[in-house]
C-alpha cells in the first residue's frame, strides 16, 4: 500500500493594505462638499436665471427715454406674515396671494368716493390686460372693522378682499411723503415683493400710464410667471 505523499505546510499569503491617512481624508472630504456646494449653486442659478435676466431687462437696460409712472420701491419689501380675514370671515395669510402679480388698493370697510374709484380703476386695468389679466389678481386691503356694504360686494366677486388691521399694514406699505397709504395702488410681483408704488390719487386720465408699467411687467416676466398659483 503505498504511502501519502508527505504534507508540507506553506505560510499564508497576506496582502498588506496601507491605512488611510487622516489628513488625506480631510481634504477629499472638504474638495466632495465644496464640488457639491458648487453643484447646487449652479441648479440654483439655471433655476433662478430667467427671473434675475426679466428684472435686469426692466430695471436695467432701459430704452433711453422710457419713464415709469409708478415709482420702484427700493428694497423691496416682502409680503409680512400676517393673517386676516376675508369678506366671509375665513383666516387668511397675506403671504397665499404669492404666485400672482397683485394690485392693492388700502381704505375702510365704509369705502368712500376715493376707494370706490380704485376698486373701479384697479378692475378695469386687470381686464385691460387682456388674454394676460389671470396673471394679476386685484386686492383690496380692508383696514378696519367697519362692515362693507351689500351693494358693494356683487362688485367684488372677482377681487381678493382681507381685512387686516392699519397698523399692521403701515408697517409694510408706505405712501409718498405727505400722502396717505389709502391714496395709492401698490405692485406685488409673484415672488411675494412689493416693488411698486403708483402715484397718489390715480384717476381714468393716468391709468393709461399705470397700464403701460403693467404691460411691461408683464412681458418682462413672460418667461417665468405663469397664471395660477
Amino acid at each position: 500500500m503505498a504511502s501519502a505523499p508527505p504534507h508540507h505546510d506553506e505560510p499564508l499569503g497576506l496582502t498588506v493594505h496601507s491605512m488611510p491617512v487622516p489628513g488625506q481624508v480631510a481634504a477629499t472630504d472638504s474638495a466632495r462638499t465644496r464640488a457639491g456646494r458648487w453643484k447646487m449653486l449652479l441648479v440654483f442659478l439655471i433655476c433662478a436665471s430667467p427671473v434675475v435676466a426679466s428684472y435686469f431687462t426692466y430695471y436695467v437696460i432701459r430704452p433711453e427715454g422710457r419713464r415709469n409712472f409708478g415709482e420702484l420701491v427700493d428694497p423691496q419689501r416682502p409680503l409680512p406674515d400676517l393673517v386676516g380675514a376675508s369678506l366671509a370671515g375665513q383666516p387668511v395669510n397675506l403671504r397665499t396671494l404669492k404666485g400672482q402679480w397683485l394690485l392693492l388698493s388700502v381704505a375702510s370697510g365704509a369705502c368712500d368716493a376715493a376707494c370706490a374709484r380704485h376698486l373701479y380703476l384697479q378692475r378695469q386695468l386687470r381686464e385691460g390686460l387682456g388674454k394676460e389679466k389671470d396673471r394679476l389678481d386685484w386686492v383690496w386691503l380692508v383696514s378696519d372693522e367697519t362692515p362693507v356694504a351689500d351693494a358693494l360686494k356683487p362688485a367684488l366677486q372677482e377681487a381678493t378682499v382681507v381685512r387686516l388691521p392699519a397698523a399692521e399694514l403701515a408697517r409694510w406699505l408706505e405712501p409718498q411723503k405727505d400722502h396717505a397709504v389709502s391714496e395709492h395702488l401698490y405692485l406685488v410681483d409673484p415672488l411675494g415683493n412689493w416693488m411698486l408704488r403708483f402715484p397718489a390719487q390715480l384717476d381714468a386720465q393716468s391709468a393709461p400710464q399705470a397700464k403701460r408699467d403693467l404691460d411691461r411687467l408683464l412681458r418682462a416676466s413672460a418667461s417665468w410667471d405663469t397664471a395660477g398659483r
